[in-house]
């Protein structure tokens, strides 16, 4: 009986820790994702961008159409952002000498991970998707942290 105890506790452990599928490099190559997104701006490198992303990635925010007096929702894709990350800090004044990137993981799974990430002016929060052994994001939802500048 008591040999049978064992055996099921040991099943159920394998079982539970074979569907994890988190390793220490997924949550490395998840957190080099949400940096190469933030720092493509940093260090004007739209490569770096584009490694992070996936090409059909939606970045969104709340604006306000101060006109009509109301809020919406406004999209950026991949190809705006590369653009951005190669001519936003070209003059090297955008960002403070050391800028603040903090990423927070919330969750992971096997193949998708939800990050937030804090920068200087404004939050992120991050959908990354391992598609082909690599992890890239594919939704942005963000808002300046203080939301009047919207």
């Amino acid at each position: 009986m008591k040999q049978s105890i064992i055996i099921i506790v040991s099943v159920f452990f394998i079982f539970t820790f074979s569907l994890q599928g988190q390793t220490k490099q997924d949550s490395i190559d998840i957190k080099q994702a949400a940096l190469d997104y933030i720092e493509s701006q940093h260090n004007v490198k739209p490569e770096q961008f584009e490694r992070s992303a996936h090409p059909r990635m939606v970045k969104r925010t709340f604006w306000t159409n101060k006109k009509a007096n109301n809020e919406y929702l406004r999209e950026t894709f991949t190809d705006a952002m590369i653009l951005l990350a190669e001519t936003y800090n070209q003059n090297g004044d955008k960002f403070p000498e050391n800028p603040k990137k903090e990423v927070i993981i919330l969750d992971v799974s096997e193949k998708t991970a939800s990050i937030k990430l804090i920068a200087d002016e404004w939050i992120d929060y991050m959908h990354i998707a391992k598609l082909n052994g690599k992890w890239q994001i594919v939704n942005v939802l963000w808002q300046f942290n203080d939301s009047s500048k919207h």
